[in-house]
């Protein structure tokens, strides 16, 4: 068995990765570590996990105990703690912040997108879990880079359900101003930009155009719903062809000849991506679960990849028939 150790157990990202390693059938979570939970039973944070465990949150850290550590924590908070604490040489960590996805010489984190990084995954001892809208809007993107066939700027719009804003109640959270409502927000700024960039230029290192990127906060609770359009003349038949080898032994993306519904991911660890040509542009369409291949089943995905195990194992969710 896999044992496992989760620091910052109180979030929407950790009740969904509690609720995959609760079931999956070769990991046991050792501890939960919550400063402002300690004592408290998991049950009382993430209510619906009622009758599938009785762990209680710690504030101890018993790192010798466990074979990966997983944090669910604030952006800043991985390196501070990284810098504070000596680890277990032996010691795996998946980070689901985004203070290791950048990479430098300063860390030894390997980016985790499997469709893009899985065999470095696999040797790797450090992994940085990639953003939510980054995931979406990469694998949108990552077979045309592969070929060399992007040119000029990338225009996409992605809109995000209200977890992704996080689990503390906020002005643009809160369900009565949320709802019946649309906003944008860090147009052209977006904090996930640069390891979109980082990841197309990995593929394609002469590309020199710009991602210009605007972000939508959706009357949803989860899932993100992404359009990207790019200058392309390839036929869409060479381009369906080109996505599907380039997908083919990625057990979680898809390539659909239909059009896409949000629902069709939501409580899935899948990507669905369509594509269509409208004269010189092609338009993809690519939508994922933001709590689930965004971050805690992407997460999951590393953990299998990081001990040898089927990429699928514990994964194999199926959406809502609604």
């Amino acid at each position: 068995m896999i044992r496992v150790g989760i620091i910052g157990g109180a979030g929407y990202t950790a009740g969904e990765l509690i609720r995959l390693l609760l079931n999956h059938p070769e990991a046991e979570i050792v501890f939960i570590n919550s400063g402002s939970n300690a004592g408290n039973k998991i049950t009382d944070v993430h209510e619906g996990l009622y009758g599938e465990t009785d762990l209680v949150f710690t504030d101890e850290l018993p790192l010798e105990d466990i074979d990966v550590l997983f944090f669910c924590t604030a952006h800043g908070d991985t390196k501070k703690f990284m810098e504070s604490h000596n680890l277990p040489e032996s010691l795996k960590i998946i980070d689901l912040s985004m203070d290791y996805r950048l990479k430098s010489d300063d860390h030894d984190f390997i980016y985790g997108l499997p469709e893009l990084n899985r065999r470095a995954t696999c040797k790797s001892m450090h992994v940085a879990n990639p953003g939510c809208f980054a995931t979406c809007i990469q694998l949108g993107l990552l077979p045309l880079a592969k070929q060399q066939l992007l040119k000029g700027d990338i225009m996409v719009n992605a809109i995000t359900g209200s977890t992704g804003a996080g689990v503390k109640p906020g002005a643009t959270s809160h369900f009565s101003w949320r709802n019946n409502n649309l906003s944008i927000y860090k147009a052209f700024e977006h904090q996930h930009v640069p390891e979109i960039m980082q990841s197309l230029k990995q593929l394609q290192p002469d590309y020199e155009g710009q991602l210009d990127f605007i972000p939508y906060r959706g009357d949803f609770p989860r899932g993100i719903f992404c359009t990207i359009v790019v200058k392309n003349d390839t036929p869409i038949e060479e381009l369906v062809a080109m996505y599907e080898e380039y997908y083919a032994k990625d057990s979680f993306t898809h390539i659909m000849e239909k059009n896409l519904d949000l629902k069709q991911v939501v409580n899935t660890n899948k990507c669905l991506i369509h594509l269509e040509k409208h004269g010189d542009k092609l338009l993809i369409v690519s939508c994922i679960d933001n709590l689930l291949k965004g971050a805690s089943g992407q997460a999951v995905h590393n953990m299998n990849l990081l001990f040898n195990l089927e990429e699928t194992v514990g994964l194999k969710l199926k959406p809502s028939a609604f």
